[in-house]
């Protein structure tokens, strides 16, 4: 969902090996529970940052054919020493390591049985840029050379010492400055994963409530909404949610990156069903400028945000909550990803401070989802009708229409229990100190 990609994570060394990238403060984090298995990149920007996975959790890129597979290492128990068979400790500020041995078990370390797959998907019909893993153990694969990759181009292989078994393969490719890293994983557990820049954006098994709930709250909180604006969401699950309702007219989505949308068209159908739609019209480019040029256009405009963090911080700001206002109808409201109550209380209590400011009615409420950190991601709302009352639906969906709109999350009763705040959430959002 990123509009632009951020910086690469840093490294840093350890005495028992390598540690790779982490985002700091990612929303598409990954979650405990995840099923078997690894990652590997198959596009990335100018530079090369790892994608990664970790015991028990992602598995192959792709249901393909499989072309290797081995091992995952880990230990039994927290306290057992990492085994032997990561890369040994980088020197200086060296970002990538091949061992030999990556992926290899040694005799004496504790191990768990678990394949590993790495699968080589069909890439051929998302253009030449856009290329899968090399096809051998990528340790012993030194060197690439392919349409769309650099000539020679070495496929850098990882560990991480705090997830003992965890490896990640990538090349770098030639790019735009502005492409995002895309990465599908498959996972027995969660089914296929998208990652962008290195950060889970959803996960087949439990996209449906963030999906659900971004779109319906303000969709059922506004008497007549008829033209809506989707900024990003490029995976589809949130169009596919619009377009359910039978008063939308037309639906206006803004995704920077083509990319995200042709891959989510071919490995997440499910989610991709609402391209399909004679409602939308999709502008490809910057969210920012087609609102600058759509003044007063819009019932509702939903953000489907990345973290914020690099250049998606923007999105959190006071201005860009100006240019949303002056985008919508006098009547309209706004839903924008609105980060986790559990992490992020400080931005939450700043944003909702500065809403107040611009609208007569802001909320704040929420949604859980195993995939998200702490389980749950929240929404702010806004409307520009001071009689708007967010925790009563205007719009009382029946048994009925739950069912034929398909919605596993979304029901009037989790509309109105979403506001209601644990005390320390509530205390500190109402606090206008």
């Amino acid at each position: 969902r990123a509009r632009v990609p951020r910086a690469p994570a840093t490294f840093s060394a350890q005495s028992a090996g390598c540690r790779l990238p982490t985002p700091t403060r990612a929303r598409r984090n990954s979650c405990p529970g995840l099923g078997p298995a690894c990652t590997s990149s198959y596009r990335t920007p100018g530079h090369a940052p790892f994608t990664s996975g970790r015991p028990g959790r992602l598995c192959p890129l792709l249901p393909c054919r499989t072309v290797r597979s081995s091992r995952e290492l880990g230990p039994s128990h927290p306290a057992v020493p990492s085994p032997p068979c990561l890369p040994s400790p980088w020197a200086g500020n060296r970002r990538f390591a091949r061992s030999s041995s990556a992926g290899r078990e040694p005799e004496s370390a504790p191990t768990r049985r678990a394949e590993l797959h790495v699968s080589v998907p069909d890439t051929s019909e998302l253009g030449p840029r856009v290329q899968p893993p090399p096809s051998g153990p990528a340790a012993d694969r030194r060197h690439v050379s392919s349409p769309g990759l650099t000539p020679g181009a070495p496929w850098q292989v990882g560990g991480d010492s705090s997830h003992p078994g965890r490896v990640g393969a990538c090349c770098p490719l030639p790019r735009e400055p502005r492409s995002l890293t895309v990465t599908l994983a498959h996972s027995k557990s969660y089914g296929n994963v998208l990652v962008l820049d290195g950060v889970i954006q959803c996960t087949e098994r439990d996209e449906f409530s963030y999906q659900e709930m971004i779109a319906n709250l303000p969709l059922c909180s506004h008497p007549n909404p008829r033209k809506v604006l989707i900024i990003g969401g490029g995976d589809g699950g949130v169009l596919r949610e619009v377009v359910k309702h039978s008063s939308v007219e037309s639906v206006v989505q803004c995704e920077i990156d083509e990319d995200v949308i042709q891959v989510s068209k071919k490995f997440l159908p499910g989610m991709a069903v609402g391209y399909s739609s004679s409602k939308l019209t999709l502008h490809v480019g910057d969210g920012f400028e087609f609102m600058k040029q759509n003044q007063d256009a819009f019932d509702i405009i939903i953000t489907d945000s990345s973290d914020p963090m690099g250049p998606a911080e923007s999105l959190f700001k006071e201005s860009y909550y100006q240019l949303m206002k002056t985008a919508l109808k006098e009547d309209g409201i706004l839903c924008c990803q609105g980060e986790c109550q559990w992490l992020h209380l400080d931005l939450i209590k700043e944003m909702r401070q500065f809403c107040k400011s611009l609208f007569p009615v802001v909320d704040y409420a929420y949604c859980t989802i195993p995939t998200y950190p702490s389980g749950q991601i929240g929404f702010m709302l806004c409307s520009k009708n001071p009689s708007t009352n967010f925790r009563e639906p205007v719009q009382q969906l029946t048994q009925k229409q739950v069912e034929q709109m398909q919605l596993k999350y979304y029901n009037s009763d989790v509309h109105q229990a979403a506001f209601v705040l644990p005390e320390f959430a509530r205390k500190a959002l109402n606090d206008t100190s």
